[in-house]
């Protein structure tokens, strides 16, 4: 099993990245606790240094993954589906100006909360069309390139587009693009899913990325979803991608992906 775990470029408010800044040390922490990989939440690839990121990378034997995009929605307000044209156009193009960094790493490209919420002005079928539409100029754009783009079903809390799996193996046929899948999360899949090993299973080849966290948000071992279940049901999939940490720094973010890689490891048959 390869583990991952999500890491800021760039100071956010979003609570559930545990790391943020500081990409040397963070690197080495990451690798000490001997995860295998580094999600990298980008908000805008002009604002980092390829090549450090990537001299980093290997200094410490870590891959690189996937590369979140939400902080441009957090930070900035950028959405595919907002209201504004142009604001609807800066979204798209800073998913765009990511393919030259993902294409390097081999890194998937993941749409959260940029793909945004139905504003007032929109009904939900024309924020849906224009989400399709995003989708497609991204997809075609990436490509170009071979980079995968991966949409995250999200829960009602936080945006009323792409909910459960179903829907978003809907929004795939609609787009019609191979490199398009999923990234699934165990804490919106447990809000979201009848079964989350259901889910998992209709799913398929359609996964691209995964992330963990529990019920509560908190790292895996702190709630109460059944890993080990989650995690049979993933690998019977036919998945040999990341499984990557995005939860809560509780009790503090060290502490926090110490103990999330211990448990995981500890789940037979993923022992390493």
């Amino acid at each position: 099993m390869k583990l991952s775990l999500v890491l800021s470029t760039q100071p956010a408010r979003f609570d559930a990245v545990a790391f943020k800044g500081d990409l040397a040390a963070n690197f080495a922490k990451i690798a000490g606790w001997g995860y295998d990989g580094v999600e990298l939440a980008i908000r805008d690839p002009r604002l980092v240094d390829a090549e450090a990121i990537a001299d980093l990378a290997r200094g410490h034997g870590l891959a690189i993954p996937a590369i979140g995009t939400g902080q441009a929605w957090g930070e900035e307000g950028l959405s595919f589906t907002d209201p504004d044209p142009a604001i609807r156009d800066a979204a798209i193009a800073r998913v765009h100006s990511h393919i030259p960094l993902a294409a390097r790493f081999e890194a998937v490209i993941i749409i959260g909360l940029l793909r945004g919420i139905v504003r007032p002005g929109l009904a939900p079928g024309q924020a849906m069309a224009l989400l399709v539409d995003a989708l497609r100029q991204n997809c075609a754009a990436a490509a170009e390139q071979g980079v995968r783009i991966a949409l995250e079903p999200i829960n009602r809390y936080e945006t009323t587009l792409i909910n459960t799996v179903a829907e978003g193996l809907e929004l795939i046929e609609k787009v019609g693009a191979q490199n398009l899948g999923l990234l699934l999360d165990t804490f919106h899949m447990n809000i979201e899913e009848p079964a989350i090993e259901a889910s998992i299973a209709a799913a398929g080849d359609r996964i691209f990325h995964f992330h963990v966290a529990d019920s509560n948000r908190w790292p895996p071992g702190g709630g109460h979803i059944d890993f080990r279940s989650v995690l049979d049901a993933l690998f019977a999939a036919g998945y040999d991608g990341f499984v990557s940490g995005e939860f809560l720094p509780r009790p503090d973010a060290d502490s926090a992906a110490g103990q999330a890689i211990t448990f995981l490891r500890s789940l037979s048959p993923f022992h390493d």
